[in-house]
C-alpha cells in the first residue's frame, strides 16, 4: 500500500485504557462527520468501568466517519473514529507518519496516566488501518473515506432541489430528526452554507422548552416508564454490591457519639492546617482503630484470610456520575495533613471525572460519610473485596448527659459493616469503640500520633 493511499483511510481504533478494561461506551462524540482536527485533539468522551475518559486523536484532516453513537459501546481495538486528511496533506501524508513513529504522540488520556503510552501506541499504529483479505481498503471504506466535499451541492443543484438545505453529516440530519427540526429553516455557516452541528445545537439553544405537562390540582404529576441501560461505572457498582451481598456474611454494629470535642478540633485546626478537615480527622481515627484491630483490614481468598499490612483507605464521593470510591493508597504512612490533601485531590478529580485507574482500585477498608446526604444513619453494604465499611451520619445538636448535667451536644451515630468470617461481633465492637472514643476526644489521640 502507498503512502498516499495509506494516508487516505486512517482509522482510529479505542486504545488500551489499562486495567484490564477490555470495552467503553460512547457518551459524547467532540466531532461530527466534516469536522477538523488536529493531532491529539479530543474527539470522543467513554465511560469504562473505572471512569469517563476524554479520547484525544493521534491523526490530523477531517472526519470522514463516526465508527458508533452516543450509547454503544466499543471494543479495545475496534474502530472508533475514521479520519481523511485534507488534499494539500496527502502529499506530505509519508513524512508525517514516519515522524509520528519517531516522536509518538504527546496525548494523554484523560483519567489515566502516560505509563506503557508508547508502546500503546505503537499498537495502534499497526491496527490503524483496517484492510480488506487482500491488504487494501475494501469498497465500503473507500467510498466512507472519499472526500466529503464532493457531496455538497452547487448552486444549481440547490436550485434544482428547491432550495434543500445543504447538509453532509448523516449525524445532523440524525440529531434535527431526533429534535423535530426543520433544517430549511437554518443558515448554514459551514462552507459554501453547509449546515453544521454547531447551527443545529444554536438553533436548538434557542428554543424554548415544552412545556410540562399539567396536573389536576391537589393530584400527582403522571410519571413516565424509563429505561436505563445499566452501563459503566453505574454496572460496576451494582456488580460490586451484588457480589458483596451474594458472597459476604455481613454483619452492622452502630453506636451514638458526642462528636462536640471533633467539631472543636476541626475549628482549631482550621486556621493553621486549612486541609484537615473532618474527613482527614476521620481517616486518621479509622487508620489508628486499623493498627489496633487488623482483623478488619483483611478480605477473604478462598479457604483463607488475607490480613494486609498496608492500609489502603477508600472513601465514598458523589460525582455526576454516581458514587466512586477513590484509594489512599499507603494511608498508614500519612499524617492527618497529608491525608487532608489527598482526600481534596481525589475528590477534586473524581467530580471533574480525572481519577486515574490506580485511584480506584485496591482498597482494604472503606470509610462513607452519608452525613453529607441529611442522614443519620445506614447499614452500608461492604465494599467487595472488602471485610468492613464505617459510615458516619451527620452530626446535630442534641441533648446529651455530661458528667450528670442535661447539656446540648453535637452528636453523630457511626455505624460499622463487616464481614462476620474475619472476626467476631468482639472485634468489630472493639473497633468501632476506638474510634468512638477517637471522635469524642480527639485530641488525646492526635498527641499520641
Amino acid at each position: 500500500m502507498t503512502a498516499t493511499t495509506e494516508a487516505q483511510a486512517r482509522v482510529f481504533t479505542l486504545p488500551d485504557l489499562g486495567e484490564g478494561l477490555t470495552e467503553a461506551e460512547i457518551i459524547n462524540w467532540r466531532v461530527a462527520v466534516g469536522d477538523q482536527v488536529r493531532v491529539d485533539d479530543i474527539v470522543v468522551e467513554v465511560e469504562t468501568a473505572k471512569a469517563a475518559v476524554d479520547v484525544p486523536c493521534p491523526f490530523a484532516g477531517t472526519v470522514a466517519e463516526l465508527h458508533g453513537a452516543v450509547g454503544d459501546v466499543v471494543e479495545v481495538g475496534k474502530p472508533l473514529v475514521s479520519i481523511a486528511p485534507p488534499d494539500d496533506m496527502v502529499a506530505r501524508a509519508h513524512e508525517t507518519h514516519r515522524t509520528e513513529e519517531r516522536a509518538g504522540s504527546g496525548a494523554v488520556l484523560v483519567g489515566y496516566g502516560t505509563v506503557g503510552g508508547s508502546r500503546r501506541r505503537q499498537r495502534k499504529r499497526k491496527n490503524d488501518h483496517v484492510n480488506g483479505p487482500s491488504g487494501s481498503l475494501t469498497t465500503r471504506q473507500r467510498d466512507a473515506n472519499r472526500p466529503q466535499t464532493a457531496s455538497v451541492p452547487s448552486d444549481d443543484d440547490a436550485g434544482r432541489n428547491h432550495g434543500a438545505p445543504r447538509v453532509i453529516s448523516p449525524v445532523v440530519r440524525r440529531i434535527a430528526r431526533e429534535q423535530g427540526l426543520d433544517l430549511s429553516t437554518l443558515t448554514g455557516s459551514g462552507p459554501t452554507g453547509v449546515i453544521l452541528r454547531r447551527d443545529i445545537e444554536a438553533a436548538l439553544s434557542t428554543t424554548a422548552a415544552p412545556e410540562r405537562p399539567t396536573t389536576t390540582p391537589g393530584r400527582a404529576p403522571i410519571l413516565e416508564d424509563k429505561r436505563i441501560p445499566l452501563r459503566g461505572v453505574r454496572r460496576t457498582v451494582a456488580d460490586k454490591l451484588s457480589r458483596s451481598r451474594t458472597e459476604i456474611p455481613d454483619a452492622t454494629t452502630w453506636v451514638d457519639v458526642d462528636a462536640t470535642g471533633l467539631a472543636e478540633a476541626r475549628e482549631a485546626l482550621r486556621s493553621s492546617h486549612p486541609g484537615v478537615g473532618l474527613m482527614a480527622l476521620l481517616a486518621r481515627f479509622v487508620v489508628a482503630g486499623l493498627v489496633q484491630y487488623p482483623e478488619l483490614n483483611s478480605s477473604v481468598e478462598g479457604d483463607e484470610i488475607v490480613q494486609y499490612g498496608h492500609i489502603n483507605l477508600g472513601f465514598a464521593a458523589q460525582t455526576d456520575r454516581g458514587l466512586v470510591v477513590p484509594v489512599i493508597h499507603d494511608a498508614d504512612r500519612m499524617t492527618t495533613v497529608q491525608l487532608g490533601h489527598e482526600i481534596a485531590r481525589l475528590t477534586g478529580a473524581a467530580r471533574d471525572g480525572k481519577l486515574e485507574a490506580a485511584d480506584l482500585t485496591g482498597g482494604t477498608i472503606t470509610l462513607n460519610n452519608y452525613g453529607v446526604f441529611g442522614v443519620d444513619g445506614s447499614t452500608p453494604i461492604i465494599n467487595h473485596p472488602e471485610a468492613a465499611l464505617l459510615g458516619v451520619g451527620r452530626i446535630v445538636d442534641k441533648p446529651w448527659v455530661v458528667d450528670g448535667e442535661l447539656a446540648v451536644r453535637k452528636v453523630t451515630q457511626l455505624s460499622l459493616t463487616f464481614d462476620h468470617r474475619v472476626c467476631d461481633g468482639g472485634t468489630a465492637g472493639g473497633f468501632l469503640r476506638y474510634v468512638a472514643d477517637c471522635v469524642e476526644r480527639p485530641l488525646a489521640l492526635l498527641a499520641d500520633l
